[in-house]
């Protein structure tokens, strides 16, 4: 399998030297950055395949961060939080990030994270592209066209829309989504999951009243229409 490279931008050499050695175990090439400035650098120079970002950070917090990056990269990232605090999450979540884990945590446990974000992202490789009223998908290129306008989307929401577009039709339920694209189990998991359908809807300049694309199913899911 051939090596990804992630970026590690917390503020704690310690944690950052102790989670590189341990990714490089599992066949990752690894780079850490204290300050997000050095992170921003690196991100240029050299683009890694996903990015773990800390919350706490001098210069500016780990939030405005995640907007400075997605303003210019999908790379996938992963949010790191010593709160653990739910509202933290979803504000995560809001900004683009992809997944967010709790500190303390089991370095086992972030490497299957990492995992399942890049493995998501190697399974488009032989799609083709979908057309769907003015919205063209590319999965190979991971891009999402609008009336030719191309679409910023982040790795969950482009993963959110593959699994609707690929079962068009059929109910998918919150604990559906989350399964397939958070892979683990977390109480605010359904809060979460609709934030991410309104942020996917805002792109997709879609009203939940007058669904285009994505209709509610009250009590059960959503449902992709287009």
């Amino acid at each position: 399998m051939e090596s990804k490279k992630v970026l590690i931008i917390d503020d704690d050499e310690k944690i950052n030297m102790l989670l590189s050695q341990y990714l490089t175990k599992y066949n990752f090439i690894t780079t850490s950055a204290v300050k997000p400035s050095d992170g921003f650098k690196i991100i240029e120079s050299t683009p890694p395949d996903i990015i773990i970002l800390d919350i706490m950070l001098p210069e500016m917090d780990g939030f405005e961060v995640c907007k400075k990056i997605r303003e210019r990269h999908n790379i996938p990232i992963i949010m790191l939080t010593a709160r653990g605090d739910v509202t933290d999450r979803i504000v995560g979540l809001e900004i683009g990030a992809d997944d967010y884990l709790p500190k303390p945590f089991e370095p086992r446990e972030l490497v299957a994270r990492i995992q399942t974000i890049l493995r998501r992202m190697d399974g488009t490789n032989n799609k083709s592209v979908k057309k769907f009223h003015d919205i063209e998908i590319d999965y190979k290129a991971h891009t999402l066209l609008k009336n030719g306008n191309e679409i910023s989307l982040t790795t969950l929401e482009f993963y959110s829309l593959k699994l609707f577009t690929e079962n068009p039709g059929m109910t998918i339920t919150r604990e559906m989504l989350y399964e397939k694209l958070k892979g683990y189990e977390d109480e605010s998991y359904d809060r979460s999951i609709d934030v991410l359908i309104s942020r996917l809807r805002q792109k997709l300049d879609d009203d939940p009243k007058n669904p285009k694309y994505i209709k509610t199913i009250w009590g059960a899911g959503y449902k992709f229409i287009g």
